[in-house]
């Protein structure tokens, strides 16, 4: 089999509904939509979530629980990501931004102590974890706190 003898499955490709094109097309003068009704209008229909003035399911369910506004979220990244510096590499927010290992600051970068690591760095963090903060030290390198 070649690149250019490759065919759709049947039925993959549907042609688009061509609404209001006279009777022979089965989708003529009605267009689908049928006789009268508030769906058969243009903006017609409920809106999502109506139930035809039953209690509708999110207000029937009871509220839970609560999002303080002053939580802080950290990036997580565990000392064995570090590896890929040099040794004496100062590590700090900025410099794992530019390289790609977070999308954005947050409120800042926490350590954690998952895996190993071989290399003797500087780093500079809002937050680190005991072992991650001892596995540094044990490395040669440096913790600063933010």
């Amino acid at each position: 089999m070649r690149l250019h003898e490759l065919k759709s499955p049947k039925g993959a490709r549907t042609a688009k509904k061509r609404l209001g094109r006279g009777i022979g097309s089965g989708l003529g003068k009605t267009s689908g939509r049928g006789h009268k009704g508030q769906n058969s209008r243009a903006g017609g229909g409920v809106r999502p979530g109506f139930e035809g003035g039953q209690m509708p399911l999110q207000r029937t369910v009871p509220k839970r629980g609560f999002t303080s506004i002053f939580k802080k979220e950290y990036n997580e990244i565990n000392v064995s990501r570090l590896n890929v510096f040099a040794d004496g590499t100062e590590i700090t927010p900025e410099l794992l931004k530019q390289e790609g290992f977070i999308k954005s600051l947050k409120d800042g970068v926490r350590i954690l102590g998952s895996g190993e690591i071989e290399k003797s760095l500087t780093v500079k963090a809002q937050g680190f974890t005991k072992t991650a903060a001892e596995k540094i030290e044990a490395a040669g390198g440096k913790v600063e706190v933010l």
